[in-house]
């Protein structure tokens, strides 16, 4: 009879890297818009048809996409 090997714990891991869906998700939007309004505008890490986004590339779109609503002026 073969020994049993023990399971080890799994630990948490912090993702580098989303799928587009996770990417879309984190942003709050579907993931055609995203492939429309955000892809074409960040860096991503192309693994054969498997496209991956680095968070901090959603991070700097965001800040750089971001703006008021409201005119300072008025």
């Amino acid at each position: 009879m073969a020994a049993r090997r023990r399971e080890r714990p799994v630990a948490a891991v912090e993702r580098i890297l989303y799928t587009r869906e996770e990417a879309a998700t984190a942003l709050g939007m579907s993931v055609d818009t995203f492939e429309r309004r955000v892809q074409p505008f960040i860096r991503v890490v192309p693994c054969g048809a498997l496209v991956q986004v680095p968070p901090e590339e959603l991070r700097r779109w965001a800040r750089d996409n971001s703006r008021s609503l409201f005119n300072k002026s008025a």
